[in-house]
């Protein structure tokens, strides 16, 4: 780059006054600074334009690897979940949904295995998980009642006289 000083600027300073006289320099001054600061900015602007391209090119680069690095570890999990299937198909293989009669060396009579059944849905018969006397003591209603049934066990008895029992 153009090594200016202090010096070199005051020469040109008043060789540019002589030149172009007293009247016309600010104007030039500020032309000239217009041009300086429009050609930084380009210089600037360049600069981004390629920085941003490299990074550009490795986050291409990143994204490769992370993308292959994904693709291996996907075809040892689906390497894995095969050799799993095969080790429970050969490990299973004697179940196929009949009662099956096995022998075990320790045992002389033989063991039998019955048959898996689902339990099937026995809404009816479950129970609940909240223990009743928590349910007594919160005062949540366990059987319901009819509106008729609520109204004649909220309303206030009469004694035989007919005045109402509750103050």
């Amino acid at each position: 780059m153009i090594d200016l000083g202090i010096s070199k600027l005051a020469l040109i300073g008043a060789v540019a006054l002589i030149v172009i006289g007293p009247e016309k320099l600010p104007k030039v001054a500020r032309t000239v600074g217009t041009l300086i600061g429009k050609a930084q900015r380009y210089m600037a602007d360049v600069k981004a334009e390629v920085n941003r391209a490299m990074e550009m090119d490795e986050l291409k680069k990143m994204k490769e690897s992370m993308e292959s690095a994904a693709n291996q570890a996907q075809q040892s999990f689906n390497d894995t979940t095969h050799a799993f299937e095969k080790d429970w198909k050969d490990a299973t293989s004697g179940f196929d949904g009949t009662d099956v009669m096995t022998s075990s060396a320790l045992y002389e009579t033989p063991v039998y295995m019955p048959q898996y059944r689902h339990p099937g849905k026995k809404w009816r018969l479950k129970q609940s998980t909240t223990p009743k006397w928590y349910k007594a003591q919160q005062g949540v209603r366990t059987k319901a009642l009819s509106g008729a049934a609520r109204v004649a066990r909220f309303r206030p008895r009469k004694d035989v006289a007919g005045s109402s029992l509750t103050p």
